[in-house]
């Protein structure tokens, strides 16, 4: 188990220059534990593996916080816990208002697209392209398969060659690499 340590140890530094060899690894290495974790937690397939997309997207972006003296399992687990919480919290903000003169209860959605959604809405084609040329070309390829040729994650999957999770997670990944782009033009 101790060249597990060592692995991982090294697999770590390595993302926190953004490898994504080890980037992959390590979600390769913890989906399995997160995933059961949110599973039990949920219940619900899906909703299982949309937080835990959302968990390894967050950790990604964060791995420069990552303190060694923590077991990166742990570390995992508590950004899903936190993932969780938050999705608790949101699917409680659904609202029941009533209407005093009719009497009637009306369900509220807060439906409103995400920040990097909006942002990506917001610009029109020309704009966006050229956006997309500012990415890496792994990340302009993934957005490309999903968004203009409308492939699904399966097709993506297949023409990658890489496991669905690993393309869920790049395209959360590329997208906020977009939408960090588009809201930070100056580098054109």
């Amino acid at each position: 188990m101790v060249n597990k340590n060592i692995d991982i140890a090294d697999l770590i530094e390595k993302a926190k220059k953004d490898d994504q060899k080890a980037f992959n690894t390590l979600l390769n290495t913890y989906w399995s534990d997160v995933y059961r974790f949110q599973f039990s937690k949920t219940g619900d397939e899906d909703e299982a593996e949309d937080i835990t997309i959302k968990t390894f997207s967050k950790a990604f972006d964060k791995i420069h916080l990552y303190n060694n003296r923590y077991n990166f399992k742990t570390w995992l687990i508590s950004i899903s816990k936190n993932i969780f919480i938050d999705h608790l919290r949101k699917e409680r903000t659904n609202t029941i208002s009533i209407n005093k003169k009719e009497s009637e209860a009306y369900k509220i959605f807060d439906e409103t697209p995400s920040a990097e959604d909006q942002l990506i809405i917001d610009q029109n084609l020309a704009q966006l392209l050229h956006y997309l040329k500012q990415l890496k070309p792994h990340h302009q390829e993934i957005i490309n398969l999903r968004y203009f040729r409308e492939m699904s994650y399966k097709e993506m999957a297949e023409k990658l060659n890489e496991p669905m999770s690993n393309i869920k997670v790049k395209l959360l990944r590329a997208k906020k690499l977009l939408a960090e782009i588009i809201q930070n033009p100056s580098d054109n």
